[in-house]
């Protein structure tokens, strides 16, 4: 098996959950701890491409394109949520519901 079959086969053993939550927080906290909001952005937008894989792969096109909806649209709402409620608190929230829509689409087992 090649390098990247092995890398491949590990990332779909990843539950979807955990794949959007590390985009989504990991993101946040890699921006908000080095200041460079790019690297926080690649962090976000790579987690998002493993996620999108995982979908794709677990339930087709249609959850792809539903869950990676979800995805961009809790990055954007989390920004004017931030002014309302705090940056952590937001990115917490829309986490969260990113979350549980992939643990219910995608993670539960006979899916």
């Amino acid at each position: 098996m090649s390098a990247l079959g092995g890398a491949v086969s590990t990332a779909e053993s990843v539950p979807a959950s955990v794949l959007v939550t590390a985009g989504l927080v990991g993101g946040y906290a890699t921006a908000r701890a080095t200041g460079n909001r790019p690297l926080g952005g690649a962090v976000l937008a790579a987690a998002g491409a493993t996620a999108a894989h995982t979908w794709w792969h677990r339930r087709g096109p249609a959850a792809t394109a539903a869950l990676g909806g979800l995805y961009v649209l809790g990055f954007g709402l989390s920004h004017p949520l931030a002014r309302r409620m705090g940056a952590w608190p937001s990115v917490l929230a829309v986490t969260a519901v990113n979350a549980a829509a992939n643990a219910a689409l995608v993670d539960r087992t006979g899916r």
